[in-house]
């Protein structure tokens, strides 16, 4: 998807757009600096505040419910030109820059929440949303503040240098939208309703059992395979399925075959030797393998080796990219070093916000991030004034010096290959933190929290200012004012923080990131909320900033297989993705990209097939947004503070309050989607489990009518044109 628009060159956009440029040649934008068309009105301004949180709302969710984010740039681009055409005065391209660059705060914020805020409750911090509005807040600011005094040396004095694919993409539909019709957004509004229909029948009416299991479709057959705990699952959710369609074939293949190998191969092993063994005792945890399930047997045994895969798949992704943070760096410095003495006015074009104020805003969100942390270690650790005050101080100087050292990489990786490492450097930050945090005698709860907040901040700061070096380059090929993209960038950023910031609670009381096991654990919630980048952070750092066993050997073998498949030439983090998540996810991710696979080869001629494969993303970046909505309305339906009216619409899992052990009234739900013990008996047996079958089968269906009809308005509105 990244590189869709490389290499092409629509006729709005000058002969030099993508190239270098030579000595003495300039580049003049579509929109000169002189142009006085509308930029920063109120309906650019306020059609990009809501996209902010439709698409923040849908980003975390996705994030949190399939462990992978999504790009919202193209989407919000495509619904800006949508909307513009349908006023009465037509939008400017320069209104539609701004909502796209306004809505594009969404992705980044939930990006930065969504790698690490899970790892809080995952380690039973409890964050409350403050916290996380805060967080997210400070690092999405430090994103923009660090890139501003960076911006023209990476989007003007690089011109043609850097490739931008990301940038070239969404630059590609926003000026092509000039001339085109309304095809593009009606198949992302008509997608969009497809996945809210389609979910909402799943999480909300329970007209059919998501969850597809061969111990009930294959009848006697599928009862020997669970007797040697091989058991396959597919859940049949749209969100899911909309992912594993962006995704494409070849990545959901590699996180599917990740999967099997876990629940196929090894899970069986395990069980097969594991179950001769009695009673063992492993990390401090005793286990009777004998009489463990399978999904018990990949929680306690293989998900930690997935964890191990993914942590070194991110370290060896960002050695990789060694030349680029050498690089980076030193080109940062010579942007911030770069002096304005003496240089002519700048045109509209090139306008960034005041230095001062720059500067100003950098000192206010470094000391709020001081202040955060100095509560922290109050509340949490219950540490004098004095030694809060300390460890205030050395978690803002970290927080700050690692996003000022980082931005640019991130800047500079997105402006080569189209890719953030912010997983690789993410981790890197957790480390350093809680390296120097217990060096100076902090740890336990306060410590954790300190670390993973320093690590929300710099990671959301790193996604902030990898995206927001996109939209100035799209707004230098167009001609936009960087400074009104700056500060409105603020604006969406708070935006998004806040929806954030009530989503991911709302999910947790909903749906549980840690729920009992059979024997009484506390473990994570994997079946329903992965959030795999977080689950491995929170194990790290609880495994640096706590004395509790921590199963390192684990860890150590998934290290070695990520190592090899490096060496074999397999995307690393997409096979250790796969053997992290729960194969109920990967597979329906598998079925989506399958379904991509067969509409981009339908067609009888090569234009036609092209034209489909190009709804793609429409489809399924509109499915998805459908479906998490959805999602997050099925979340709130759950909840016993209003009610829980999910009681009256579901038919196929019965719904009721009881009472916990404090003596309140809650739902009987305990995260997982399955619901055994409160299904129908139709529901959960083979009848409700065909039936989502069938449902599955026609939701790809209807995305293949879907991709053919806006494939004939494309072609149809380019005869036209």
């Amino acid at each position: 998807m990244g590189d869709s628009g490389s290499g092409k060159r629509t006729k709005l956009l000058p002969a030099n757009a993508y190239t270098k440029l030579r000595e003495g040649e300039t580049y003049q934008p579509i929109v000169g600096a002189g142009d006085p068309r509308a930029e920063v009105t109120r309906w650019s301004v306020v059609l990009g505040l809501l996209m902010v949180v439709l698409w923040s709302a849908a980003c975390i969710y996705i994030a949190l419910k399939a462990g992978s984010g999504i790009e919202a740039a193209i989407p919000i681009a495509v619904m800006a030109i949508f909307f513009g055409k349908m006023r009465r005065k037509k939008s400017t391209i320069l209104e539609n820059v701004m909502v796209q660059s306004i809505g594009q705060a969404s992705g980044v914020v939930a990006a930065g929440a969504a790698f690490v805020i899970p790892a809080l409750y995952i380690n039973q911090l409890q964050p409350v949303w403050w916290h996380i509005f805060l967080a997210t807040t400070i690092g999405g600011f430090l994103g923009v503040v660090l890139i501003i005094p960076i911006r023209s040396y990476f989007v003007r004095d690089l011109h043609g240098d850097l490739p931008f694919p990301e940038a070239t993409a969404v630059n590609e539909i926003v000026v092509s939208g000039e001339s085109a019709g309304k095809g593009a957004g009606k198949v992302l509004m008509a997608s969009i309703g497809l996945g809210a229909f389609y979910d909402f029948m799943v999480e909300a009416v329970h007209a059919w059992n998501p969850v597809m299991s061969t111990t009930q479709l294959l009848g006697g057959w599928g009862t020997k395979l669970a007797e040697l705990r091989i058991e396959l699952k597919m859940h049949g959710l749209g969100a899911l399925f909309g992912l594993g369609y962006i995704i494409g074939l070849r990545y959901a293949a590699i996180i599917a075959s990740g999967s099997v190998l876990a629940y196929v191969i090894m899970v069986p092993l395990i069980y097969l030797f594991g179950s001769q063994t009695g009673d063992f005792t492993y990390a401090g945890v005793t286990y009777d393998i004998s009489s463990m399930n399978a999904s018990a047997i990949f929680s306690a045994f293989v998900k930690p080796i997935g964890i191990g895969a993914i942590a070194v798949s991110g370290v060896i992704g960002l050695l990789r990219m060694g030349k680029i943070i050498v690089g980076s760096v030193s080109l940062g410095f010579k942007g911030f070093s770069k002096k304005s003495d003496g240089e002519p006015k700048k045109e509209r074009t090139d306008l960034d916000m005041n230095p001062k104020t720059v500067l100003l805003i950098e000192l206010v969100s470094a000391l709020a991030m001081g202040a955060l942390f100095y509560v922290v270690s109050v509340s949490k650790g219950g540490f004098s004034p004095a030694e809060a005050a300390k460890y205030a101080g050395i978690g803002m100087v970290v927080g700050f010096v690692i996003s000022f050292l980082f931005t640019p990489v991130a800047a500079q990786a997105i402006a080569i290959v189209g890719v953030n490492p912010v997983s690789g450097m993410t981790l890197i930050t957790l480390v350093i933190a809680a390296a120097i945090m217990a060096a100076v005698g902090l740890s336990g709860p306060a410590g954790m929290f300190i670390a993973l907040v320093i690590g929300t901040a710099v990671c959301t700061a790193l996604s902030t200012s990898g995206a927001l070096i996109s939209d100035f380059k799209i707004g230098y090929w167009i001609g936009s004012t960087p400074r009104n993209q700056q500060i409105w960038k603020f604006a969406g950023i708070v935006l998004a923080s806040l929806t954030v910031a009530l989503v991911i609670p709302i999910m947790d009381s909903s749906y549980h990131f840690l729920v009992q096991n059979a024997q009484g654990q506390w473990v994570s919630n994997t079946e329903v909320l992965p959030a795999p980048q977080a689950n491995m952070l929170a194990a790290i750092i609880k495994g640096l900033m706590t004395s509790g066993e921590q199963p390192i050997l684990l860890y150590v073998l998934g290290g070695v297989i990520a190592i090899m498949l490096y060496m074999a030439g397999i995307p690393m983090l997409a096979f250790a993705l796969g053997m992290y998540l729960p194969i109920p996810i990967t597979l329906a991710q598998l079925a989506g990209g399958f379904t991509s696979w067969i509409v981009s080869r339908s067609g009888k001629t090569e234009e036609i097939r092209n034209t489909r494969r190009e709804q793609g993303t429409l489809i399924a970046s509109g499915v998805m947004a459908g479906a998490a909505i959805i999602g997050i309305v099925a979340a709130v339906l759950r909840l016993p503070e209003v009610g829980a009216p999910i009681r009256h619409l579901s038919a196929g899992v019965k719904f009721f309050f009881k009472t916990d052990a404090s003596g309140a009234q809650v739902l009987n739900n305990a995260g997982s989607l399955m619901l055994e013990h409160q299904a129908q008996a139709w529901y959960q047996g083979f009848q409700g489990q065909m039936m989502s079958l069938v449902a599955f089968v026609l939701l790809g269906v209807a995305c293949y009518f879907l991709a053919r009809k806006g494939a004939q308005w494309e072609l149809e509105e380019s005869d036209e044109g």
